[in-house]
């Protein structure tokens, strides 16, 4: 029974670590400016790095991972479940992207829900945590379909898409299956979390980010198109 209220209480510390709001701290101290009111009102690294620079944009990246991952350590040292080690980086997302401490209210101060982040670091983060070998595959798969495509959107639902792959390849070779739960779950969360991304897509209307392949070639078909047009 002890240990079952000490489980219940990590996945709560494991929320509250998420819930940090890094991305929002991080830009008012270099730029004063409030996050959430600039482009997707995230708190995340790429907004960050919209709202001030790529230097923000990466300390915040960083600093979310660390929470999925540190959700994972902290899980460990105190309860010998596994199935608490997976769902303590589950909570530290979900706590990312509905922060406890970043209430959202509508002009009559009516409260409209929790604001955050989109997820995809503090799931690399839990990911590492869970199997620090797993940071060498999906950062850099995460950075080659970001500089790819361009879409920050796509980029966050595909490392925890690397997450289940991964830890399915680990699974086949005896190890627990619960890793893949963990993926299964943290894509879950992102997905939920992107609706309006993924409507965005769908309509062809969501934001490039950066350079991209995908970006590069765009620009040079509506160069070629506008050339046309002048003869």
């Amino acid at each position: 029974m002890n240990q079952t209220l000490i489980d219940i209480g990590l996945i709560l510390l494991a929320y509250v670590i998420g819930s940090v709001p890094f991305g929002l701290l991080i830009v008012k101290l270099r730029t004063g400016k409030d996050i959430r009111e600039i482009a997707s009102g995230r708190t995340g690294g790429t907004n960050a790095m919209r709202a001030a620079g790529v230097g923000a944009g990466l300390f915040t990246a960083i600093f979310d991972i660390l929470k999925g991952a540190s959700a994972v350590w902290i899980a460990q040292a105190v309860s010998p479940h596994h199935l608490i080690h997976v769902l303590a980086p589950v909570a530290a997302i979900l706590g990312h992207n509905y922060s406890v401490f970043l209430p959202d209210f509508d002009e009559n101060r009516r409260f409209k829900g929790l604001r955050g982040g989109a997820g995809g670091a503090p799931t690399v983060g839990g990911a590492f945590g869970l199997w620090p070998v797993s940071l060498a595959i999906i950062l850099p798969l995460g950075v080659v379909v970001f500089f790819t495509l361009g879409y920050a959107s796509i980029t966050t639902m595909s490392v925890a898409l690397f997450a289940i792959i991964v830890f399915a390849v680990r699974t086949a070779n005896g190890f627990p299956w619960t890793d893949v739960l963990y993926g299964v779950l943290a894509e879950i969360l992102l997905l939920w979390a992107l609706r309006p991304n993924i409507k965005n897509l769908l309509a062809g209307n969501e934001r490039v980010v950066g350079i991209s392949l995908h970006g590069w070639i765009k620009a040079r078909r509506e160069a070629a198109k506008a050339s046309e047009q002048k003869f």
